[in-house]
């Protein structure tokens, strides 16, 4: 092991796929034996139900982090994004989580503000994804959710110019260590003015129950136009 970079020479070694080969992800198979889902078991609207799915992640599975979801968006022209955020709040107004407004998800979303969320809780077999438009959170919220935040993760937001290229690791570092000089431990941070949340208002949300033989359990609530919620079963 080379104590200048933690590499050992092995790593340094061009990979062959003849001497180690990968695993092959056809022949990878889990068959799913949960119990079904029908569409007298949900709750009357998708956040209710969410609400449910999301404490047996929580509190009976206790998966890892089971607030983080896969979010995609698309740009101006279509050409689509996806990265894994937190999820920090959801009611009946919708499902919320916080950015940097100038990445490249926040330039997505005030280009084209259709979004999808995945929570993908393969553990349990279950899956729930989200279809609905995205707006910025008020700043008065904003405010309140940054004031929560570990004071590192609130120098963090400004420190980073996030989905933007840098030179060097370095340079990040430097600038986190310039605010921690500037704001130490106790000294109230300033929310930055290009940090904030979205709030998706969800139009579609489907909750995906694995099932044997791939017969898996989809049921979508759709929004209706005049208020309320239909639900879908869809052929897996």
């Amino acid at each position: 092991m080379r104590q200048d970079d933690h590499v050992s020479d092995r790593d340094a070694v061009p990979y062959d796929p003849a001497a180690e080969p990968a695993p092959d992800p056809a022949s990878m198979r889990k068959q799913y034996r949960a119990e079904g889902l029908d569409a007298s078991d949900l709750a009357a609207t998708p956040v209710e139900q969410f609400a449910r799915w999301f404490r047996d992640a929580a509190v009976e599975a206790h998966l890892f982090e089971p607030n983080a979801m896969v979010v995609s968006t698309a740009d101006a022209e279509g050409r689509p994004s996806s990265r894994t955020v937190l999820l920090k709040q959801f009611d009946e107004r919708g499902f919320v989580f916080y950015t940097n407004y100038d990445s490249r998800k926040g330039r997505d979303l005030a280009e084209n503000p259709h979004v999808s969320l995945l929570f993908p809780w393969h553990p349990m077999a279950r899956q729930v994804v989200v279809r609905g438009v995205a707006a910025r959170t008020g700043r008065d919220e904003t405010a309140a959710y940054f004031r929560t935040r570990p004071h590192g993760s609130q120098l963090g937001a400004w420190a980073s110019a996030q989905s933007t290229v840098i030179a060097s690791r370095e340079g990040l570092d430097a600038a986190y260590a310039e605010l921690e000089a500037r704001y130490p431990e106790g000294e109230q941070v300033p929310v930055p003015p290009h940090w904030g949340g979205f709030r998706v208002t969800p139009e579609r949300v489907e909750f995906w129950q694995g099932r044997l033989n791939r017969l898996h359990d989809r049921l979508a609530y759709v929004a209706e136009p005049t208020g309320g919620w239909r639900v879908e079963r869809l052929s897996p």
